[in-house]
């Protein structure tokens, strides 16, 4: 009889799912060693299977633009209650603030527009996670690591409705250039207008 009333109980009690619980509850910060000893492989690995630098950055950027997808569609399905952006600001903004900070545990440094072309925008971090422990040959001094962070931001702000290319560069730390389709900054002016 108690058998019973204990499969009763425990068939009354609401299944949640991995992707119903939200982002911000739980624990959210991961070891930086951990980060580090994967990050670490991650190159390790693209360093295999290939022979130039500029290949290497650009293995990194297309694996940072697969988990940039994955984290963008983790976070819409898990904060339901967020609103789309639609103006061009309030995704960036949304990219230095939230995404960085699920992504690094805090905001990047600095978000800039261009002043000689309106399609293109900077975001800058001092101190990348990505760079942080991976020390650089001297064969290999051009060496970017962040530029998997660059693919992992594309892909959120394409994915979003805003393509664009990213590109990760050396200036005041690391500074990553985001240049807009045209199409993206002619919408937002519409937006602007209405």
């Amino acid at each position: 009889m108690e058998k019973l009333e204990v499969l009763k109980m425990s068939s009354m009690r609401p299944r949640t799912n991995i992707l119903d619980r939200p982002l911000s509850k739980g624990k959210s910060e991961v070891s930086h060693a951990i980060v580090a000893l994967l990050f670490s492989e991650v190159v390790q690995y693209c360093q295999s299977r290939v022979y130039t630098v500029p290949e290497l950055q650009n293995r990194l950027h297309v694996m940072g633009q697969d988990l940039g997808t994955r984290i963008i569609d983790l976070h819409f399905m898990r904060e339901r209650s967020l609103k789309r952006e639609t103006k061009l600001t309030q995704m960036l903004l949304f990219v230095k603030t939230t995404v960085w900070k699920n992504l690094f545990g805090k905001e990047a440094e600095k978000l800039e527009h261009a002043n000689d072309d309106e399609r293109t925008y900077y975001i800058i971090e001092k101190q990348p996670l990505v760079n942080t422990f991976i020390s650089v040959p001297k064969d290999k001094g051009s060496l970017n690591c962040a530029n998997f962070t660059a693919g992992i931001v594309e892909a959120v702000l394409t994915h979003c409705g805003f393509p664009c290319k990213v590109t990760a560069h050396w200036h005041k730390g690391t500074t990553y250039m985001v240049k807009f389709e045209d199409f993206v900054i002619a919408r937002d002016k519409q937006l602007e207008d209405k």
